[in-house]
């Protein structure tokens, strides 16, 4: 159970040292014009589909380890199978890589925008997997609000009301172009470090709860 829960701990540092690295080494890209999916293409393009799956089972194995710590208590049931279901579409957009566009890698031309079948299906593994951790966020919420701890439900309810917003944004302003893109673009990796910052606290506040517990 302890390792568990340290596997949903590690998951998000690991995702986003990673892609820092990456952003920092891969030749053309921009963080202020393209989303870190398309790190899946190139000759490097392995690393981030490796990440992706990796931290893709890191969360499904914190999921578990939620589940035995909170099973038979509110939201025990539903909050640890969301948080599971996160990890799934991670697997799942590294399985289905995202298409080339806006000029990366190298070579791509600057107003690609095609969309194939595996473009089309990471977009979906993506977007189930980053509905399921917003839901995931407001079962907490009621959880702790329930246990009258007002700052965790807060912590949860504003992670998945940005999260959500700024998922929207990239839903609906990926096209967009100029300072918009900037601004769509960076609100969401914004997002994801904290999707990821409330994952592995999650994981670190029961990981703690389990050992007093049992101490």
């Amino acid at each position: 159970m302890r390792a568990a829960l340290a596997c949903g701990v590690v998951a998000g540092p690991i995702y986003i040292v990673v892609g820092v690295i990456e952003m920092l080494t891969r030749p053309g890209f921009d963080p202020t014009r393209h989303d870190l999916s398309l790190m899946s293409n190139g000759d490097w393009g392995w690393i981030h589909i490796a990440m992706l799956v990796l931290t893709g089972l890191l969360t499904i194995a914190g999921a578990v380890g939620m589940r035995l710590v909170l099973r038979g208590s509110r939201g025990g049931t539903w909050g640890p199978l969301l948080v599971g279901v996160y990890g799934l579409g991670l697997i799942g957009a590294g399985f289905f890589t995202a298409d080339p566009a806006l000029g990366f890698p190298p070579g791509t031309p600057a107003d690609a925008h095609a969309v194939s079948w595996h473009g089309l299906l990471h977009f979906v593994s993506g977007g189930i997997g980053f509905l399921a951790l917003i839901a995931a966020c407001f079962v907490f919420a009621r959880r702790f609000a329930a246990q009258r701890l007002r700052g965790w439900a807060v912590y949860s309810v504003a992670t998945g009301v940005l999260f959500f917003a700024a998922f929207v944004g990239i839903a609906v302003g990926s096209q967009a172009k100029g300072p918009l893109l900037t601004f769509v673009i960076l609100a969401f990796s914004v997002a994801v470090v904290l999707g990821w910052a409330w994952v592995s606290a999650m994981a670190a506040r029961l990981l703690a709860e389990r050992a007093l517990a049992k101490g």
